[in-house]
């Protein structure tokens, strides 16, 4: 195993010492979505500063588009803006950054072929464990502030979890 990579400014530290960005792509989980277009959030920053520093790639899908739409569009969202509506040009600034790309919702949490659905133990799992396996099947990562993540429940889910550290 080689030295471990360090985090630059502009990618990914090689242990010989050149800066890459690093190519695989990572679908941004619904925390990380909000956290970049809602600068009271707790991880604001970090997700900017991860976002600028690690990923060449990354993505977004119908899923998470949708929740932050309406998470964030909530009239109770402490400091959302009051409607879906007016939290659609925040998510269109935030694709419009480099490296984005759209990830169709195009597969089964009851695909036994890549969810062992029986590691499915509460309903909070359920969206996690979708998001992970749409990473898997698109052959990226899923970026996430989430520790208790069962990855696990996701065929090859421990090696396309990226937890953001905050």
């Amino acid at each position: 195993m080689g030295a471990p990579r360090a985090i630059g400014h502009r990618g990914v530290r090689e242990a010989a010492g050149s800066w890459r960005a690093d190519p695989q792509p990572c679908l941004l989980d619904v925390n990380v979505l909000i956290a970049l277009i809602d600068p009271k959030h707790s991880h604001h920053l970090i997700a900017h500063q991860w976002l600028a520093q690690h990923r060449a790639a990354w993505a977004t899908c119908p899923l998470t588009e949708n929740s932050v739409l309406r998470i964030v569009g909530h009239p109770r969202y402490p400091t959302g803006p009051g409607s879906p509506a007016k939290v659609a040009p925040s998510l269109v600034s935030v694709r419009a950054r480099p490296g984005h790309c759209f990830w169709q919702d195009d597969l089964s949490l009851l695909d036994a072929r890549i969810v062992d659905a029986t590691r499915l133990l509460t309903p909070h799992q359920i969206t996690d464990t979708y998001l992970l396996a749409l990473a898997v099947k698109h052959g990226g990562k899923l970026a996430s502030f989430d520790k208790r993540l069962v990855a696990d429940a996701v065929r090859g889910g421990n090696a396309a979890l990226h937890v953001i550290e905050g």
